[in-house]
This record gives C-alpha cells, sequence and structure tokens, in this order.
C-alpha cells in the first residue's frame, strides 16, 4: 500500500513537472511572438513608401530640410494653421476609386462646408528654378505635430523631363483609371498603405498637363487622432470649469 501511494505521488509530480515545463515553452513562444511583432513594427515604421526630394513618410520637418529645398526649388511661402483638402480631378474621383482617401478627407472637413484649419506646416513653390526642377508648382504639407509629410502636390504642364516615366521605372507597373465622365486619366501606386496618383488632363490646345498627388495616410490618420485627442482634452477642461464655477 505505502509503494502504491508513492508510485501515484511521483507520478503526480512527474506529470506536474511536465505540466509547468509546457506553460514555460508556451510563454517563451509567445515572448518571442510579441518581440517579433514589435520588430516587424518598428521596421514597418521606418520603411519609406514613396520620396520626392529625399522626403519621404519618415522625414521630420526642419530648417535645414526647408534650407534644401529651397537650394532645388527657389524661394518658398509658408502657412502655419490651414486646410487641408485631399480632393483631385473632379468632386466624386476620391469616393469612386478612392474610398480610403475619401474618409480621410471627410474626417479632415466635417461639417461639411465649413472651413477647418488644422495645424500644419504647408510650403508653397510658384516660382521654381525650371533649369533645376520641371515643376510649375510644388505643395508639401507636414503635421505640425509630428512634423512628418501629410501631402505633396507637384504640378508641370509638359512632361519633358519624362517624369512619368522615371516613375514607372522606379514603383514598376502602375494601376490605370480612365476617366468615365472625363477626357481624362489617372495612373497610381501604393506602398505600405500609401498613395502617389498621377493625373494626365489635357487642354484646349491637346496638350497634357499633369499633377501628382501623394499622400501618407498613416501619417495623415494620426493627425486626425491627434486632433480629435485634444478637443476631446478641451472638452473636458471645459467642463471641469463649469464644475468648479458652482
Amino acid at each position: 500500500m505505502q509503494q502504491l501511494e508513492n508510485w501515484q505521488i511521483r507520478g503526480c509530480g512527474g506529470l506536474f513537472y511536465r505540466s509547468l515545463l509546457l506553460l514555460m515553452f508556451i510563454a517563451v513562444l509567445a515572448g518571442c511572438g510579441e518581440n517579433e511583432s514589435a520588430e516587424t513594427q518598428t521596421v514597418q515604421k521606418n520603411i519609406e513608401s514613396f520620396t520626392f526630394f529625399d522626403l519621404g513618410r519618415n522625414t521630420i520637418f526642419s530648417e535645414r530640410t526647408r534650407k534644401n529645398l529651397q537650394d532645388r526649388l527657389g524661394r518658398d511661402a509658408i502657412a502655419g494653421r490651414s486646410t487641408i483638402d485631399l480632393k483631385i480631378n473632379y468632386n466624386a474621383f476620391l469616393k469612386e476609386h478612392f474610398p480610403e482617401l475619401h474618409e480621410l478627407n471627410r474626417k479632415l472637413n466635417d461639417p461639411p462646408g465649413a472651413r477647418i484649419e488644422h495645424n500644419i506646416k504647408k510650403l508653397m513653390y510658384r516660382y521654381i528654378q525650371k533649369k533645376a526642377a520641371p515643376f510649375d508648382y510644388v505643395e508639401l504639407v507636414f503635421s505640425g505635430y509630428a512634423e512628418t509629410p501629410l501631402l505633396f502636390d507637384i504640378r508641370f504642364r509638359k512632361d519633358d523631363a519624362n517624369i512619368v516615366k522615371t516613375l514607372e521605372t522606379k514603383y514598376g507597373r502602375p494601376e490605370i483609371i480612365i476617366w468615365e465622365n472625363e477626357s481624362g486619366r489617372s495612373m497610381y501606386w501604393t506602398k505600405y498603405g500609401d498613395y502617389l496618383i498621377v493625373s494626365s488632363i489635357p487642354d484646349q490646345f491637346g496638350d497634357y498637363r499633369y499633377r501628382i498627388m501623394i499622400y501618407f495616410t498613416e501619417n495623415l490618420k494620426q493627425l486626425i487622432e491627434t486632433e480629435q485627442n485634444e478637443r476631446e482634452k478641451k472638452e473636458r477642461e471645459l467642463t471641469e470649469a463649469g464644475k468648479t464655477a458652482f
């Protein structure tokens, strides 16, 4: 009887230790998974999608950045708080072809029709040195919070510099959109959630004018989230102020 009891104890102890080892092994695997996930998120955050003069989704705006752009594009104009309008080509274009961008634009301009200003830095180049850069107008919008790029808007009338071909070589074959009710067309690329859209619109003389838009969607989402948090914080402060008044 004593031998049977000892065997049962040893058997239970073995089972206990085997279970403990199994739990430890699962915990190690879970920890590795968490580390791998964190590393993947860090890598994704540091990866660039589309760039313009070496400015990409992870660029931090600085006076040195501005100086480098002035050396390439000439004198700039800078604006602080201002509106953000993601729409291009015609009113329903984003809604029809890029619903994610349409939804972001709705959040940035809600309520509709109101002038909603955002905490941004907007650089505008209208008098561009043609020998240095073949553009007619460039607008670069950065977040006033994170100081990362939100939107790049580049326009030019003739593609003498083969800009479209350069983009195809760098980013591969694009998706093509033929405008159903208009005479223009667009091509686009997506990379790590960001969008690069090139639109060509014929003018009355049969020539084409071009517009390149780069949307850094994660940075736009971060701006929207930050502004929402700021509004909620102010509402709480007003509520607390009301409570202390009486």
